[in-house]
């Protein structure tokens, strides 16, 4: 069964995530998975359990994406194009496949992930624009940006991030590695855009470090208070944790090129 790799995008206000739930066998919520599994499983005319579409990441309700990455394999060999075409006739509005390869049989679209980046935005609106509410956070106190870039720096490097980890959080361990921390102002639409890149996130962990430096920018805390949050390792003292609305799955990326040769 020959294997593809999917980037898929979706708008996830309608869901419940990405990662299916089921309660005695049944989908309990309409998730991106589950979406997906059936629009394989219909292209490949066979019963929806049949084949399993694996995500590289299981964003949670509300979040966006611009680049999940998926895997999957079909009974017959199709060409990419087609699969793409194919699937997106198939597929609700609020998903759209933008790019199909082949690749190989011990591709895994979870476990061969090198590195992911994320984007969250926030509307500086004085009021919740009803254009944007499902796609920014929204924080429309007074914000020093420059206090914001002298903290993003302290992200940076290999941390224990406990104190930016949601109880829901099942990892092994909580330490990960940052590589990139930026803010844009984008003026003309009243919004900063945050890019965070890493080796890997914990659950909630951008969310959490949007609302740290959200309330650093406002001066409610001193801006190298990341520093100490990282040491003392307590969630509690995070406390503001950013609306999903805001956070974009951006891209995602590997070791070493998939396609299959």
């Amino acid at each position: 069964m020959p294997r593809y790799k999917a980037v898929v995008a979706y708008d996830g206000s309608e869901f419940f995530g990405f990662q299916v739930q089921t309660k005695n066998g049944v989908e309990r919520q309409r998730t991106v998975q589950g979406e997906l599994n059936r629009a394989v499983n219909q292209m490949a005319k066979l019963p929806t359990p049949a084949i399993k579409v694996v995500g590289a990441s299981r964003t949670d309700t509300g979040v966006h994406a611009f680049g999940q990455v998926v895997h999957f394999d079909l009974p017959f060999d199709i060409q990419p194009e087609g699969v793409r075409k194919g699937l997106n006739t198939l597929l609700p509005r609020d998903i759209m496949i933008k790019q199909v390869e082949k690749v190989a049989d011990d591709f895994h679209a979870r476990f061969n992930t090198h590195a992911k980046r994320y984007i969250y935005r926030v509307s500086t609106q004085d009021f919740t624009d009803p254009f944007k509410r499902r796609y920014t956070g929204h924080f429309h106190w007074r914000l020093d940006v420059a206090r914001i870039q002298a903290a993003l720096p302290d992200l940076l490097g290999e941390h224990d991030f406990a104190s930016f980890a949601a109880s829901g959080n099942q990892t092994a361990t909580t330490v990960r590695t940052i590589t990139r921390a930026d803010v844009e102002v984008k003026s003309d639409e009243q919004e900063i855009v945050f890019t965070f890149e890493g080796n890997a996130f914990l659950y909630n962990q951008i969310r959490i470090m949007v609302g740290v430096l959200l309330e650093i920018g406002n001066g409610r805390r001193d801006v190298h208070d990341i520093v100490r949050l990282i040491a003392v390792k307590d969630r509690e003292q995070a406390r503001f944790t950013a609306p999903a609305s805001g956070l974009y799955l951006d891209e995602i990326y590997y070791d070493a090129p998939v396609v299959d040769k």
